[in-house]
């Protein structure tokens, strides 16, 4: 069975390949934008089974992943800050507060066979000062991220405590879920 990554996400392709199957990696060209009214969870289990489905169309015999991640302050979506000015805005605002991260996946195959899943990872920010901020932003530059961090680097600094039932779900891709929709969908795993 063929597998596919619909995402070019450096991150999520290094996630994937923990699970040791061969993939291929396709840009899956979906409209992010959120729908009005639409909350995180829902633009993220959305937007992860549409990434899916719109490389599933040109790719009809193989299994395909798609995923989607938002980062949660007070109901509304933080998203990826793209710049240094919105990333310590960012960090600024979950200075010693709860973010909730919601991480969506979505598997679908042949014959539109589809399986998702939805993840949420409590970030507990530590009181940051605005200094701490600008050296943590500019050492790590984590522009590309939702929520302005990087779990995986020194991003971790940043935290009390980080609640989660898959470690992995906030760096881009739930693996435990991920893994347990794959043999859903009939792959081999451990």
């Amino acid at each position: 069975m063929r597998l596919v990554l619909a995402s070019t996400s450096a991150y999520r392709r290094e996630l994937l390949a923990r699970l040791l199957l061969p993939f291929d990696v396709q840009r899956p060209e979906v409209d992010e934008t959120p729908h009005a009214g639409e909350t995180p969870a829902a633009l993220v289990a959305r937007l992860a089974l549409a990434k899916a489905m719109a490389v599933a169309e040109r790719q009809p015999d193989a299994w395909v992943i798609g995923s989607d991640q938002a980062a949660e302050l007070d109901g509304a979506p933080l998203g990826k800050p793209g710049g240094r000015e919105r990333a310590i805005a960012q960090l600024a605002s979950m200075s010693g507060r709860a973010v909730a991260f919601r991480t969506a996946v979505a598997v679908v195959g042949p014959e539109g066979r589809r399986f998702t899943a939805l993840d949420t990872t409590t970030v507990r920010f530590r009181t940051l000062a605005g200094d701490e901020i600008a050296r943590y932003v500019d050492a790590e530059q984590p522009f590309d991220c939702a929520g302005s961090f990087k779990a995986e680097g020194l991003g971790i600094a940043l935290f009390e405590a980080i609640e989660s039932q898959d470690p992995t779900a906030l760096i881009g891709l739930p693996l435990i879920a991920t893994a347990g929709l794959l043999r859903e969908a009939g792959f081999a795993l451990p």
